[in-house]
């Protein structure tokens, strides 16, 4: 009877078929939950059979182990379970069909009660949702103003939200927890409104999730203690159950917590005393610290709404998370709606060619909200025939005048201003919301401020502030940078109030405003913008005209105390963040002011990325009058890109990057100071390369020092380069490393060389894919040049064939070198013959530098006869990785004991060994030993040497810096330098040594000598002598 049952109830490939629809991983899935699912009374199907079996032996094992109906009970309950609602609905047609079809005898074998209780779909939940946020996102349409362009926004990122929770292609993982993050106002609430009302009505997230629960900030911040099921009760209907029984399948849940930035937590609560039980009632920030941290419901997923300068602080909370960022309109986006909102095109292009000229402005018009503000302001501004070019200027000077336009009389009738305790009040509160990043304010917030209920009714009047319509006694600003701008203000006022207040908070103090980084405190970076704007004297007039108050400029000359004082730190150029300040300075287009406020630096550091930090850069640098050296990083600001515009051409983008180049550039020939610029590491095109290469040849340029290593350069830029050469008079530092120059390139350069108007002193070569050909042209330029002192070959294939030719130049009698590197110059220890002859006649050359190259023992004795010879003027010889071991120390000893000129020895990356070091030791101790410097890094030694060292170290007097790191020393070593590093006698400044690559007791010895011996330093990184260069005490 059961197999005629089965034979009738289930088609033969029934099963199959549903089974073929699973791909691999729901396959696997499937799998798994049968295991789970395996009832007794049927026989369990063996876990190796399941395991190794393919879909259709899957198939026959189920209709073996669980004949007629049951099988297809088992498989919709772990469909169920894998929430495939789609093959469950056909599953539950086909029963009904196959019911009907054999007589209703049979009928009582289809669907089951535990069967629609897996098919429930929580359809008055979501029922309750679609009504609960269609209402929602009509009242999100912002009064009205730009509905339909809100909307388009949200259904253009809807695609985003369907991949949220995809595998990652590169990790195989599917993510628990996703931060949606973006700029105030860009649409994440709007976004996670929809993605709700989608799930509802079943177009997104089926197959994924069984429930979605919506968490607001806004309204969690005014809860109290409750269980986590009460708290994501409000919406659950009484008729789906209780709501307990769907929390314990977490798997199939997600937690929607919206604006993360509103919640008013600390989130400090140390993770062992977080709650686990979703039934115990708590403190609401103890339950979302919980869920966050995922020691509540680990299982379940989340999707997390926060803005940007908030993203920091959340990160600290999560675990395994994936960040997707909300970036609002498109450049195409923007354009277009400008074109719209404008009815007369030629304003339309004019606003747009306006805002394009700002980068900073343009792109907070991809929140929707500002961009429609944006628009409104410029179009008032065209009505009364302003200059919408100045308007766009700076942020500021925008938000200024759209502040304006709030109380600007309007048919007639004259909106109500504040006075200026009110205006102070909301000020204040702007302020400190901006420090403690809160952003929404409750009634009682607002009267701790002074700000009465009618104090409040104004501002609301006057759309600076608006209420929540959901929410009870919920405010915020119209918007994020509405509230930054009164935050800025809170400043310029705070001159008149009076001086040395105790009941001043710290957010008060400029210094501590000054001081900050966007870094870490990013959420005051734009509020810093606006104060810094407002120091502009028009702004302040149009303010006070508009409030009818006074405005201090007082601060000006407290900023300008805090900028000496920055100025006279210790920071280097890198740490300042000059970029930064330098977006803060363009914002008051004061140039006397940016004049006064550089005047204090000498040197600036800037990584130039974005076409905003090129217009910032150009504006500032121009007034900085006191500059000696200038470090620039550019890089993508000059990739081409093709931008679909309907302006004209002489509005594109490459024009006015070609302009704002053009200006930094003449800072080469309008700073009189100028003395250094370091472009390394710069992507530049041809036309920035020509304009950079006419500004050197400026005949006011005084520039003494060019780097362009890793420039992208190529043999065709050397013509350009040989004419600056020849016409600079200053120019006698120039650094051309890692870039494609080849031969001929060179051979071009050596054609300035020679020539008698040539000033240059330092030329590096480094890595330049140059050949032994290059140095027939180089031998050349170095016998008629009398006035080239340092040049640098390293990293370039020159071969015995190439040291000869430069050999030959050496030992010539014209020959003025000084300083000759070739490091990784791969050759052998032939060279050292040449070299041998050369520096025996050689007068000039006291650096050298020969390091990674194959000399060997054999070619060291050979250069050993020359160092210790009483003609030969070393002063530094670097030798390391040289392919050398303890054979050669005897020679190298007798360098050290006969050569008085040799003061730095650089023998680091050979296997010299404990006895190597031993034979060098006793050289050491020689009273006419005057090495100062000496680098055994990576050389093999062990504690043994340690003593030699030590004896070493008390009788030389002269030994100043000494490179150990990467040797094996241990305790015992550490030990035995220990008694004569923290002793007077021992003379020694620098050590190299990795304190962490010891174990705790020698961590100890170590830090002991630097309490006894302050004056010694000792840390496993040595380049600080010179940071320019590569190695430790490297000339060039």
């Amino acid at each position: 009877m059961a197999d005629s049952s089965s034979s009738s109830f289930f088609p033969d490939f029934g099963l199959l078929l549903y089974l073929e629809e699973l791909n691999k991983e729901e396959l696997n899935t499937f799998k798994l939950f049968l295991k789970e699912t395996m009832e007794p009374e049927h026989g369990l199907i063996p876990w190796n059979e399941v395991k190794k079996a393919r879909r259709d032996d899957l198939a026959n094992l189920m209709k073996k182990y669980y004949p007629g109906e049951k099988a297809w009970s088992v498989t919709l309950k772990i469909f169920g379970k894998m929430n495939l609602k789609d093959l469950c609905q056909r599953a539950k047609e086909e029963i009904n069909w196959s019911a009907q079809s054999i007589g209703p005898d049979d009928a009582k074998v289809g669907v089951t009660q535990d069967q629609e209780a897996v098919l429930g779909d929580g359809t008055e939940y979501r029922i309750r949702i679609k009504e609960k946020f269609c209402i929602t996102w009509d009242k999100k349409s912002l009064a009205g103003k730009h509905e339909d362009f809100h909307h388009g926004i949200a259904e253009k990122d809807r695609k985003l939200l369907e991949h949220l929770f995809d595998v990652d292609v590169k990790t195989g993982e599917q993510p628990q927890t996703v931060v949606l993050q973006g700029a105030a106002g860009v649409g994440k609430t709007t976004l996670v409104r929809k993605a709700m009302l989608d799930w509802a009505e079943g177009n997104l997230y089926q197959q994924r999730f069984m429930y979605v629960f919506y968490l607001n900030g806004r309204e969690i911040n005014q809860l109290r203690e409750r269980s986590f099921a009460q708290l994501i009760s409000k919406y659950w209907p009484s008729t789906e159950g209780p709501i307990e029984e769907i929390i314990s399948q977490p798997s199939s849940l997600l937690f929607i917590i919206d604006s993360f930035d509103e919640l008013n937590f600390a989130f400090e609560e140390p993770e062992f005393a977080l709650c686990e039980d979703w039934t115990q009632e708590h403190p609401v920030s103890f339950l979302m610290s919980s869920l966050l941290r995922k020691v509540m419901l680990p299982e379940a997923s989340l999707l997390v709404t926060t803005r940007l300068t908030t993203s920091k602080r959340l990160k600290q909370l999560l675990k395994n998370h994936r960040y997707v960022e909300l970036l609002g309109m498109s450049e195409g986006a923007r354009e277009e709606y400008i074109y719209q909102f404008f009815e007369d095109k030629r304003w339309a292009m004019k606003a747009f060619s306006s805002l394009k000229s700002n980068e900073m402005l343009f792109s907070m018009c991809q929140v929707p909200l500002v961009c429609w503000a944006t628009c409104t302001c410029l179009k008032q501004q065209m009505e009364k025939g302003g200059d919408v070019t100045l308007t766009c200027q700076t942020t500021t000077a925008l938000f200024t005048s759209y502040i304006s336009s709030l109380f600007t009389p309007v048919d007639g009738c004259s909106p109500r201003l504040p006075n200026q305790v009110q205006l102070r009040r909301l000020c204040h509160v702007a302020a400190k919301g901006i420090w403690t990043m809160t952003y929404v304010f409750y009634r009682e917030n607002l009267r701790r401020f002074g700000l009465t209920k009618s104090d409040v009714s104004s501002f609301l009047s006057n759309n600076i502030i608006q209420k929540d319509t959901e929410y009870e006694n919920c405010y915020v600003f119209t918007h994020l940078h509405v509230q930054e701008f009164f935050a800025a203000m809170f400043y310029m006022l705070k001159g008149n109030w009076e001086a040395g207040n105790p009941s001043c908070q710290p957010f008060e103090d400029l210094k501590s405003l000054l001081q900050s980084t966007s870094y870490k405190d990013p959420q005051l970076r734009q509020m810093k913008c606006f104060l810094f704007g407002l120091l502009n004297e028009d702004r302040v007039k149009q303010l006070e005209r508009t409030f009818n108050c006074k405005m201090s400029l007082k601060i000006k000359s407290k900023l300008l105390q805090c900028m000496e004082v920055l100025g006279n730190s210790d920071y280097s150029p890198s740490q300042l963040g000059f970029l930064e300040l330098f977006h803060y300075l363009y914002e008051t287009q004061d140039k006397a002011f940016i004049s006064q406020a550089m005047r204090y630096f000498s040197k600036v550091a800037i990584n130039i990325c974005e076409k905003i930090h090129l217009l910032v850069s150009s504006f500032c640098l121009k007034h900085c009058r006191c500059l000696r050296t200038i470090r620039l990083s550019v890089t993508t600001v000059f990739e081409k890109k093709t931008l679909k515009t309907s302006l004209p051409t002489n509005t594109w983008d490459g024009d006015r990057i070609t302009h704002w180049w053009q200006d930094l550039c003449s800072v080469l020939h309008t700073n009189e100071h100028l003395r250094e610029l370091d472009l390394c590491h710069s992507n530049l095109d041809k036309s920035a390369m020509n304009i950079l290469h006419q500004e050197l040849r400026h005949p006011n340029c005084k520039l003494q020092k060019l780097l362009l290593e890793s420039c992208n350069l190529t043999v065709f830029c050397c013509l350009s380069i040989f004419n600056v050469l020849i016409r600079s008079q200053s120019l006698i530092f120039l650094n051309l490393s890692t870039n494609n120059l080849l031969d001929d390139g060179v051979q071009l350069l050596c054609e300035a060389l020679r020539h008698p108007k040539c000033y240059l002193e330092r030329l590096s070569l480094e890595s330049c894919g140059l050949t032994e050909a290059a140095c027939e042209d180089l031998s050349l330029a170095l016998i008629s040049n009398k006035r080239l002192t340092h040049l640098c070959l390293a990293d370039n294939v020159l071969g015995d064939g190439g040291v000869k030719l430069m050999s030959d130049a050496l030992q010539h009698a014209q020959c003025t070198l000084q300083s000759l590197v070739l490091r990784h110059c791969h050759f052998t220890s032939l060279s050292s013959e040449y070299l041998s002859t050369s520096l025996l006649h050689n007068k000039s050359l006291t650096h050298l530098d020969l390091g990674s190259n194959w000399l060997q023992d054999n070619g060291m004795k050979l250069l050993c006869d020359v160092f210790r010879h009483p003609s030969c003027n070393l002063q530094d010889l670097e030798l390391m990785g040289c392919v050398l071991t303890n054979a050669c120390c005897l020679d190298l000893a007798s360098v050290i004991v006969y050569n008085p000129n040799l003061r730095s020895l650089d023998l680091g990356n050979n296997n010299l060994q404990d006895d190597g070091v031993k034979i060098l030791c006793d050289a050491l101790r020689y009273p006419n030993c005057n090495i100062q410097r000496l680098g055994l890094e990576y050389c093999g030694l062990t504690s043994l040497c340690c003593q030699d060292l030590s004896s070493a170290l008390i009788c030389n007097q002269r030994l100043i810096k000494m490179n150990l790191t990467q040797n094996t020393l241990g305790y015992e070593g550490i030990m035995k330098l220990y008694k004569v590093l923290k002793s007077p006698k021992c003379k020694l400044q620098v050590l190299g040594l990795c304190k962490e690559a010891f174990d705790e007791e020698a961590q100890k010895l170590l830090e002991a000598v630097g309490v006894s011996n302050p004056h010694l330093i000792i840390k496993p990184d040595c380049n600080y002598h010179n940071e320019e260069n590569g190695s430790w005490w490297r000339c060039f």
